[in-house]
């Protein structure tokens, strides 16, 4: 069955890398999901069909981790003793964060007035930086393993990931109440 010790990387046997070739990552996840998939062990005994829930569960949850750039990004440091998800310091530079309101109250604006290309093109900008921010990633994490200095930018990451998501749920919303 599955080591449960194994990382997400070391799971779909894939380099500890944050620039991840995706392709590889869904078919590895195709793979070990149909090795592990609780369907396959449906007339075992009920503790292999608890294993295989686990096992299961596990593989989706790797998956989840290495599809998702912060979430990656994330784990890679954690790999490298730098916990960044659960840690008290969260501030981010205050420029950062004033261009960030600056795009929620343009967002807000553009969807008070039903002005969906506005609205799209600071979702854009959002998505713009956060492909960006991303590559900066790549060449911190893979080629520098500068694991620290990390840190910052990927927080800012996670923080543009959730503006991109309350932008693109701002936009969806907008885009029903103009087709009803």
């Amino acid at each position: 069955m599955l080591d449960f010790s194994r990382n997400p990387f070391e799971l779909f046997g894939l380099a500890p890398r944050f620039g991840l070739d995706v392709t590889a990552l869904d078919a590895a996840y195709r793979r070990l999901q149909s090795e592990v998939h609780p369907d396959r062990h449906a007339h075992g005994g009920d503790a292999d069909k608890r294993l295989a829930l686990q096992a299961s569960a596990q593989v989706n949850e790797a998956y989840r981790i290495l599809r998702n750039p912060v979430t990656r990004a994330e784990h890679l440091l954690a790999l490298h003793g730098i916990d960044v998800a659960q840690e008290t310091d969260t501030r981010l530079p205050l420029d950062f964060l004033e261009r960030q309101l600056e795009r929620r109250e343009q967002a807000a604006e553009a969807a008070a007035e039903r002005d969906v290309r506005t609205l799209g093109a600071v979702l854009d900008e959002v998505r713009r930086d956060a492909r960006s921010l991303e590559d900066q990633l790549a060449v911190a994490l893979d080629e520098r393993r500068a694991y620290a200095e990390a840190r910052t930018p990927v927080r800012e990451l996670r923080f543009l990931s959730k503006v991109t998501d309350d932008l693109a749920a701002l936009d969806a919303s907008l885009d029903e109440s103009l087709s009803d």
